[in-house]
């Protein structure tokens, strides 16, 4: 009875790691990308790999126990098409912008996307927000504001492409909690692959430039890969822990593309970036705690 007690209290540990692993994942597809798309490869290609390569790994996957039509079938083939072109066009916007923006920069305002989440469940899940996730919405929004400087001179448009990203997030995150246990995950991942691919590849095609080294060409196949690895930890991370134990622990992709945007890059993130940042970290740390309670003082 001991070592069962152990092993089911090392659950939500082992969740955990697998949810940093998988935001370490991320981090490494993004800042490929970012070292791509400085040296001159164009967006549109990037996110074709980032989905042709993952929908090749899915049909591995999905198939592996036998290769029939009915494997690819699902009943919500609408809901899990939307929800792939929402990720893909996040995935579009956000490599686009890292042409142009500093890695921390952009994980700042992509990780407003909880609170966005929130202020949407309002008005798609019509749940029910108490004034103080109304307050953590205004203060993320708040810190939006303070990571991108509108109406200073280090806006740069770009920005907006990422708070597109965010909000395109927020709404793949309010379907994938629908489609949660309706829809298998592999099938997800697969028309995930499949939807990507097909969007892509007339304007990969027309804009294709290829890496000149065998890095160069390394990074952007490993686009594809980390990408599919990470959405698998970050599945598995959710057998082990729970949503309210593991959502923390997201935000270690900020730590992780500082490193990586100093390491390669040189970019070390102004005083206003690090403020914006802990500004939304609280916010979103303020609705996961209400949610996690479940009991608000609404």
């Amino acid at each position: 009875m001991a070592v069962v007690a152990q092993s089911n209290a090392d659950l939500p540990r082992l969740g955990i790691i697998l949810m940093l692993g998988a935001w370490l994942l991320f981090s490494l597809v993004d800042t490929g990308a970012k070292w791509l798309a400085v040296a001159g490869i164009p967006a549109f290609q990037l996110a074709f790999m980032r989905y042709a390569v993952h929908f090749v790994i899915s049909i591995g996957m999905i198939s592996k126990d036998g290769f029939t039509a009915d494997r690819f079938k699902t009943d919500h083939l609408w809901a899990v098409i939307s929800r792939a072109m929402l990720l893909v066009s996040a995935t579009l916007s956000n490599f686009y912008a890292l042409q142009f923006l500093p890695l921390t920069l952009v994980s700042a305002i992509m990780f407003s996307s909880p609170v966005i989440v929130c202020f949407l469940s309002v008005y798609v899940l019509k749940e029910r927000v108490g004034p103080w996730r109304w307050g953590a919405i205004l203060l993320g929004f708040l810190g939006v504001l303070i990571v991108v400087r509108p109406f200073g001179t280090a806006f740069h448009p770009a920005a907006l492409l990422i708070l597109y990203n965010a909000t395109a997030l927020a709404l793949y995150s309010i379907m994938t909690r629908r489609l949660s246990g309706v829809v298998a995950v592999q099938t997800m991942q697969f028309y995930m692959g499949l939807v990507g691919t097909l969007l892509m590849l007339p304007f990969a095609i027309w804009t294709w430039i290829t890496p000149e080294t065998p890095l160069g060409i390394a990074v952007l196949i490993s686009l594809g890969v980390f990408g599919w690895a990470g959405h698998q930890l970050l599945t598995n991370a959710h057998r082990f822990g729970t949503a309210n134990q593991l959502m923390p622990f997201t935000y270690s992709y900020l730590i992780y593309v500082a490193i990586w945007g100093f390491l390669l890059f040189g970019s070390i993130p102004d005083f206003w970036t690090i403020i914006g940042a802990l500004v939304i970290m609280l916010a979103g740390l303020i609705i996961w705690r209400r949610e996690q309670g479940q009991h608000d003082t609404r």
